[in-house]
């Protein structure tokens, strides 16, 4: 039986590797998150449920190593963006306590979180719309407005606004380090992609997002696209990935895919490419184990829509939560 440790567990990312990796007979699922109401702790057994400092917290890398060491976990899915990079680069302090890490590489994640590095590193090899950094010498000239501004990291599409003007472009300037960047007027797609552990792609799952709410998708279609798969494989051999990301691209107005960004983690989107065969969860973790991974796995189209779900539980199970930096002994 392999042990498993599922952090952010309570966003739909984690719900839905969870989920995956709990169908499995040969898997005990650990589920973790900093909140106490998160959902996908309570989609496991009472005594395998565990709660985390946040991901920027001095102590978090430190906790999630003994989580580790106490529950014998042997592979460790993390599921959000800032903790993500912390615990690549304790990789080695993870297998030295016997645990896989299902992530890719902290150089990986780097690239990606910088858009303006993963601009940088992609352009050469597929479409990129012109990304500038803001305030940067030349980066106001030229443009054909309106464009768009967005920071240099984050998701969600947090802060991402578009600016109709130069004056615009102006009063965007500010201290956080911030992005211009081409607006596309084609469509936009997200692009599931599953690499081994060599850097071969293994699966990629373009995706519509028919439907956003708050930045994850909640009804969308898988379609085949050859050149969307081109191009997301594509991105995904040059910033080396292993493990799965998630590549968003959008058309440009001859109708070529270029590249917005990459989500080096699982998406929320998930339950819709597993539903439609390629179950990246379950072979992520086969080939964080040294086991067999298909050269090549398929899918079919398929659609979904996304609703509210209950899950009830005395409220005796609900975890206590941590004890602050003030009330630890």
């Amino acid at each position: 039986m392999t042990r498993v440790l599922v952090t952010g567990a309570g966003g739909p990312a984690g719900v839905a590797v969870v989920r995956s990796l709990a169908r499995r007979d040969d898997v005990e699922v650990y589920a973790a998150d900093m909140d106490r109401w998160a959902s996908g702790i309570y989609l496991v057994p009472p005594e395998r449920r565990r709660l985390v400092p946040p991901g920027l917290a001095d102590d978090f890398v430190d906790h999630v190593v003994g989580l580790c060491v106490a529950d014998r976990v042997e592979v460790l899915f993390a599921t959000v963006d800032v903790e993500l990079p912390r615990l690549a680069a304790a990789r080695d302090r993870l297998a030295a306590v016997g645990t896989q890490l299902a992530a890719p590489s902290l150089e990986t994640l780097e690239t990606s979180l910088d858009k303006l590095a993963l601009a940088r590193a992609c352009a050469s090899r597929v479409r990129v719309p012109r990304t500038e950094l803001l305030g940067a010498s030349g980066a106001d000239e030229g443009w054909d407005f309106p464009v768009i501004v967005k920071p240099r990291r984050g998701a969600g599409s947090r802060g991402v606004r578009l600016v109709t003007d130069l004056a615009g472009l102006e009063d965007a300037r500010g201290t956080e380090d911030l992005l211009v960047q081409e607006l596309l007027p084609g469509d936009e797609y997200s692009v599931d992609v599953l690499a081994d552990l060599s850097g071969h792609v293994v699966a990629a799952v373009p995706r519509a997002r028919l439907r956003v709410d708050s930045g994850v998708s909640v009804a969308g279609v898988t379609l085949h696209d050859d050149e969307l798969v081109a191009t997301a494989a594509e991105v995904a051999r040059t910033i080396g990935l292993a493990t799965v990301a998630n590549v968003q691209l959008k058309r440009d107005a001859a109708g070529v895919p270029a590249l917005l960004e990459v989500n080096p983690r699982f998406p929320g989107a998930m339950p819709l490419t597993i539903a439609s065969g390629v179950d990246m969860p379950s072979l992520t973790l086969d080939a964080v184990l040294g086991r067999p991974v298909p050269h090549h796995v398929d899918f079919r189209e398929i659609a979904n829509v996304r609703f509210l779900e209950d899950r009830f539980l005395p409220v005796e199970d609900v975890l206590d939560p941590l004890p602050t930096r003030e009330e630890k002994p």
